[in-house]
């Protein structure tokens, strides 16, 4: 089945801010990925905290 182009049943985001199209990628510590997982909406939670982080660094003189 293919789809129109524009049709009212497309996804629409609810998001402020787009994501960007390159992943940020980091190796966590063993086990971290399973447990974030089993986190309801643990990318978004993990966006503020990388936001946090840098306005912190930005706060600091950095």
């Amino acid at each position: 089945m293919t789809f129109k182009k524009n049709h009212q049943l497309g996804f629409v985001s609810t998001r402020k801010r787009k994501l960007a199209k390159q992943p940020i990628s980091f190796k966590g510590f063993e086990g971290q990925l399973e447990e974030l997982r089993k986190i309801d909406g643990w990318q978004e939670s993990l966006r503020e905290v990388v936001d946090r982080l840098i306005d912190a660094a930005n706060i600091d003189g950095g």
